[in-house]
């Protein structure tokens, strides 16, 4: 098995205010990748989808992108 992307660069926490992090995980059109495209673990997956979620509710990201 190999490490998620989290694991790979010793990310302890998924934050809501990074976003270029958080854009590696979101298709052309802004929708969350699934796992199978990811990687990630389930925790990290619902992690991210959490990061995502609150982030656009603030704002940084948008919910569609052209």
């Amino acid at each position: 098995m190999t490490a998620d992307y989290f694991s790979q660069h010793g990310i302890k926490y998924v934050d809501y205010k990074d976003v270029d992090v958080l854009k590696r995980f979101l298709n052309p059109h802004g929708r969350i990748k699934p796992r199978t495209q990811t990687g990630l673990t389930a925790k990290h997956q619902r992690d991210v989808t959490r990061a995502i979620k609150r982030a656009r509710e603030m704002g940084l990201l948008a919910y569609i992108m052209k």
